[in-house]
Formats: structure tokens, sequence, C-alpha cells
């Protein structure tokens, strides 16, 4: 299982508690290297791997699923009962 254990905001934006500021998240597990990759890469990589999974490293483990508004790629995590996506909930560097 791949997972995104935490997250780096973007330049000015390290306070901000927007799915859209995440600069870019760090995945670990079965994949060759574990270090952060952009949102935007990830988005790509899920819309064209719809059989791999990644989960936020935060139980419940939600999903992590590719998200577009506009012309904004990110990705969310699948909603829980927490009511905040989990994605920011992770460590932050």
């Amino acid at each position: 299982m791949i997972y995104a254990s935490k997250i780096r905001m973007q330049a000015g934006k390290e306070r901000d508690n927007k799915l859209t500021s995440i600069y870019s998240i760090y995945l670990e597990g079965s994949i060759k290297t574990a270090d952060f990759y952009t949102k935007e890469s990830i988005y790509d990589w899920l819309k064209d791997n719809p059989s791999i999974q990644v989960k936020v490293n935060i139980s419940p483990y939600p999903l992590v699923i590719p998200e577009k508004r506009l012309n904004t790629k990110y990705v969310k995590s699948s909603p829980d009962y927490t009511g905040k996506d989990n994605l920011l909930n992770l460590p932050r560097e």
C-alpha cells in the first residue's frame, strides 16, 4: 500500500487549510522512491492508473482521490466523520 504521510504547503501559505495550497505530498510504501511529489503529479498518476490506491496515513486511512476545480489539479481524501480533509491533518514540513 502507498501512504501519504506528510505535506509541504506553497510558499507563503504554510498556515492555510486549503487543499489547493498544498504544494507536495510525501508518498511512501510500495513505490520505487519514497519522496515528495507535487499534487499535480499525484493527480495525473492517479488518473492514469485508476487501479493504484494511495491512502492518508491517519486513521481511518481514507483514500487519496484526484480532484479538479476549474483548471487546478489537486488531490483530496475521501470524506469521513472528521469533517476536515485528512490530508490537511498530516504533519507539515
